[in-house]
């Protein structure tokens, strides 16, 4: 029957090289495309770059030249005051929002929109002049698009919590651009004292992970608690550790377990902290260094630390935070944070949380506003999930400074930062997608190592508040070589590499051993690096020549539906080959919209992409032919083929007949369909049972199909390519019966008389007639049951092996038929876990019993001033008999983003044939297995067990949430990379005289006397 196949592909290359005539054989040259990519990519942040230092200047003019008006008030709609009023936003404006493919949004031109956070407070006079200067950042926005269309988001962040967005738009989810993942980071230590409890150590926990989240991947940070002592919350972190996702999420989990012990030494954690900054053998950020100190109250200032470690240079800025409700005295935690260039705040409850764990950034940005032009530098965050609508996007920002002075002082506040969004989408356009094959891509790397660019970063949640951070090692199978190639262009170099990998399929199902080409450079003027990776046979691509138009016209027609009965049904890849050219996720509409603008224009017009359109169009003329000679002269029956298909790589997929389009399955974009990538990449035929499905469960209802694909290599010249695949779907129960046939050592004619297997006379193998006896199956590379000679295992197609024969499969990879590979997925989706440190109350309120009313010396007692400052609150900000959780992840259950490891099998280097003696508890049995030459398939002949048990290790290849028991086993999975940065430290004389002052809630004496006198009027006349 391989003939049959063998006839099909052979037809498939004599009509390529009949047509000749009809296309060219271009080189794709790794480093000339590498280069002009890169080139590419280099001239459009540039372009961004300028239109932020715009925007930044212009800017920080407006502010300086505007006024301050102490008397600015919100307007209303029906005020007609002429007075000082704020301007009203868009959101409050009656606006027309047009449809624009570039935002992917309705917007409008003419304004800008104001996003405001819920929890600052929209009336005060500092948030009122800033949307009245920020207003006149309009005309800036509309200039810039005007100059450069392609601009997308243009946003100004400002330090109060303004963001102002052009053009205008619906905000649809909060933090748009959180300004503190764009500024320059800090070095952090970060400490709680061990001698807090109850409500206190929750505002404690919640604040510090809280300032977990304002960190960035550029920064270091270690968390330790301290008592009489001083331990890292996380015991394998005993240096500072990068701030990424995963190393946050372990410090988070570490923070919410932790438990209050012994009194606090303030020494001692000082020391544990100068100890972690000086360590000079940790990576680190190189920029500011800071300690964050987290306490419920004492008295000790640690003078003697502080001058053996940090004066007379100052070098490490302390920032002391006093959390909870208390009446102690502050003064000492002041001056810890004035006499250390930092400053102090008050945490009296979990609505300060927020607010006073991000204030510390002004502070830090003091000597960047002192360094001026030279501090003005682009930063680009990492991607992240759009709130408006782009999906995936990167971001610009530069600083703006406030350049107003007072007196003779030059001011040190940052006014906010500015930024201007790119649509990943925009960079993959400058690629060369379509000409590099189905499994050639390129690819781009930040500074850390995470992808900007690559096929395989496709987060699966949509998630607005974390970035979207995928180490490239992670985003493939990693090994040594790839290790040393993320090295390289993380440190700006260039190479090229031609290396053996492994790969996983589309699907997630196999793994591929192949050979691939690197090469790398770095985008000059920015931290990026860009790779392209290339296989061997795709070097070269076909480049269509179709001058002729009448030749256009015949090829175009078999893309008619109504040719679809006699030449079978066409699915075209869902590619923009037309900028009108409308897409849609249902093929046949695709189809049909396309078939209709092709009405409209022509091959050559210049609005359509010609290389992708005449290549389409060459393909279709290919198969076609493919078709009239080969296809419709052939009864499928016969042959016990259900489909036969053509899948090209200019977008062509063919199905013929029509009817087998009715259960057709696969991606119509080739380059994503897993039997295509995995045709190019092995020789021969590749079997593949179909996907878990209802219909395969119940197999009278429909008839199952086993795929076999194998790619069409064409040699032209000295040019060897692989344009296309070719294959059939076979009848799973014809070819089952004709399995048992060829797995036999007898012909038809002398059937009858073979020898029936028993426990106690051998037989020769008829996988047939010994079917009681003997299993027959084919197993593909992956382990995935393809045939069986066993009439009830036809539901268990496309099982994996091990699910049907454990023992078995076990001694196929016990005896190394098939290695294991495991890999980690980063982007993975799991069910919501509830969690266990959260718990509904009002907030923060301490309940006193009926002995503690009536107890005058109770009203005198910091739980009462505690319990008054709490109402207090409470009735202000209109919270205080709402229920709120303390914990800082909320409650909210839905899915979430987690790490799975998933596992694979794939054949070993053994071609030969083996036979294995399985040795059971009270049973053996034997095995035979061979590979069948120029297939993926595994043919293997055992007698069944005589007993039911075997201690053996169960292989699996579900994909399963990757809980680790030791959480330090994540620092095997994570390459740290050192940062180097530009750095404006303690070049300029700052002035650091603001540095805190107690802001709580605080009882007058006169307030104390009448409360008491109250009381004990009370409980004189109890009548009253």
């Amino acid at each position: 029957r391989k003939e049959k196949f063998k006839s099909h592909h052979m037809n498939s290359l004599n009509i390529y090289n009949e047509k000749r005539n009809q296309f060219a054989v271009e080189r794709n040259t790794p480093k000339q495309l590498v280069e002009k990519v890169s080139g590419d990519i280099a001239k459009l942040l540039n372009r961004k770059r300028k239109a932020l230092e715009r925007l930044a200047r212009e800017a920080e003019d407006i502010q300086r030249e505007h006024p301050w008006q102490d008397g600015i008030k919100v307007r209303s709609t029906s005020d007609d005051d002429d007075g000082e009023n704020l301007l009203q936003n868009p959101n409050s404006l009656s606006l027309e929002f047009v449809d624009d493919p570039n935002f992917k949004n309705k917007v409008n031109y003419s304004y800008t929109a104001v996003q405001i956070p819920t929890d600052i407070y929209k009336g005060s006079p500092t948030i009122l002049n800033e949307l009245n200067w920020t207003q006149s950042l309009e005309r800036v926005f509309i200039e810039n698009s005007r100059e450069d269309p392609s601009l997308r988001w243009q946003v100004f962040g400002s330090a109060t919590g303004v963001t102002r967005y052009y053009p205008a738009t619906k905000w649809r989810a909060p933090n748009k651009i959180d300004l503190y993942d764009v500024r320059r980071r800090p070095l952090a230590l970060i400490f709680l004292s061990g001698s807090v409890s109850g409500l206190t150590l929750k505002l404690m926990k919640t604040s510090v992970i809280e300032m977990l989240d304002t960190l960035s991947d550029d920064d270091y940070v270690n968390v330790a608690r301290f008592n009489e002592k001083a331990y890292a919350v996380v015991p394998c972190f005993t240096t500072l550790v990068q701030a990424n996702i995963k190393n946050k999420k372990i410090f988070k989990e570490a923070v919410m377990n932790m438990q209050a012990k012994g009194t606090t030494d303030y020494k001692t954690g000082f020391q544990f902290a100068f100890d972690q900054l000086l360590n000079t053998n940790a990576p680190r950020a190189n920029c500011n260094k800071m300690i964050m100190m987290f306490t419920d109250g004492g008295e000790d200032r640690a003078q003697d630390i502080f001058e053996k470690y940090n004066w007379p240079n100052k070098t490490v800025r302390v920032f002391t935070f006093s959390v909870g409700q208390h009446n102690y005295d502050v003064t000492p935690l002041q001056w810890i944070a004035c006499a250390n260039k930092g400053y102090y705040f008050e945490i009296p409850s979990i609505g300060a949380i927020r607010i006073n764990t991000q204030e510390y950034l002004d502070v830090l940005g003091r000597p960047m506003v002192l360094a001026g032009e030279r501090a003005k530098q682009v930063q680009w965050t990492n991607v992240y999930q759009d709130a408006l609508g782009l999906g995936l996007v990167i971001t610009g920002t530069m600083p703006v400074f406030n350049l107003t002075t007072d007196g003779d002082s030059k001011n040190q506040l940052i006014l906010g930062v500015m930024g201007v969004d790119i649509a990943l989408s925009e960079i993959k356009e400058l690629t060369p997608r379509y000409k590099l094959g189905a499994n050639g891509y390129t690819f781009a790397i930040d500074p850390n190592g995470y992808v900007l660019l690559h096929p395989n970063l496709q987060p699966k949640i949509i998630n607005f508040r974390e970035p979207v951070t995928l180490d490239f090692l992670d985003a493939e199978l990693p090994d040594r070589n790839k290790e040393e190639i993320r090295r390289q262009m993380i440190d700006g170099k260039a190479g090229q590499r031609r290396i053996k990998t492994l790969v996983k399929s589309v699907d997630e199902r196999y793994i591929d051993e192949v050979q691939r080409t690197y090469i790398w450079s770095p985008v000059e003027g920015t931290d990026y690096s860009l790779g392209l990776v290339l296989p061997s046979y795709s070097e070269n691509h076909i480049k269509a020549n179709l001058s002729d138009q009448i030749l256009q016209v015949q090829y175009f027609e078999s893309l008619l539906p109504n040719t679809f009965e006699s030449e079978g049904h066409v699915f075209i890849a869902p590619r923009e080959y037309c900028k009108d050219l409308e897409l849609s996720n249902n093929n046949t509409e695709f189809l049909l919209n396309f078939i209709a603008l092709m009405e409209k224009v022509t091959p050559d017009s210049k609005q359509c992409d010609n290389f992708l359109l005449h290549n389409l169009i060459l393909d279709t003329g290919i198969i076609k032919e493919l078709v009239d000679k080969v296809w419709k002269n052939k009864d499928l029956n016969t042959y016990g083929f259900m489909t036969v298909f053509a899948a090209t790589d200019g977008g062509i997929t063919r199905v013929f007949p029509k009817r087998a389009s009715d259960t057709w399955e696969e991606n119509p974009e080739p380059f994503n369909a897993s039997f295509y990538r995995r045709s190019l990449d092995n020789k021969g035929y590749i079997f593949r049972a179909p996907y878990p499905n209802d219909d395969i469960l119940n197999p009278e209802n429909d008839t199952i199909g086993i795929l076999v694909s194998t790619a069409v290599d064409v040699t032209i010249g000295s040019r060897n390519l692989k344009p296309a695949v070719v294959g059939v779907k076979l009848d799973l129960e014809a070819w089952t019966d004709k399995f048992k046939i060829l797995a036999s050592n007898h012909t038809n004619s002398n059937r009858q008389s073979s020898q029936t297997c028993g426990p106690t006379s051998g037989c020769e193998m008829d996988c047939e007639a010994n079917s009681d006896d003997l299993l027959c199956y084919l197993i593909d590379d992956g382990g995935f049951l393809v045939m069986s000679n066993q009439k009830d295992y036809m539901n268990k197609v496309r099982t994996f092996n091990s699910k049907v024969d454990a023992t078995l499969f076990y001694a196929l990879y016990n005896n190394s038929f098939y290695k294991r590979k495991q890999s980690y997925d980063y982007q993975s989706v799991c069910d919501p876990v509830p969690s266990s440190n959260t718990g509904a109350a009002p907030r923060g309120v301490f309940v006193p019993t009926i002995a503690d009313v009536l107890n005058v010396a109770w009203w005198t007692s910091a739980a009462a001033w505690s319990l008054l400052q709490q109402m207090l609150y409470g009735f202000a900000y209109q919270s205080w008999f709402m229920t709120d959780e303390v914990d800082a992840e909320g409650m909210e259950s839905r899915e979430s983003s987690c790490v799975t490891v998933q596992t694979q099998f794939y054949f070993s280097n053994i071609s030969s044939s083996y036979n294995i003696l399985q040795d059971c508890d009270n049973c053996s049995r034997l095995i035979h297995a061979r590979r069948i030459n120029n297939t993926n398939l595994l043919f293997v002949v055992a007698e069944k067990l005589s007993c039911d048990s075997c201690e053996i290790e169960k292989l699996s290849q579900v994909e399963t949430e990757c809980i680790l028991t030791h959480k330090c086993a994540f620092l095997a999975l994570v390459l740290i990379s050192e940062i180097m940065i530009h750095i404006f430290l303690f070049l300029f004389q700052e002035n650091t005289s603001d540095c805190g002052r107690g802001h709580s809630f605080r009882p007058s004496p006169l307030t104390l006397l009448l409360l008491q006198l109250l009381l004990l009027c009370v409980l004189a006349h109890p009548s009253v």
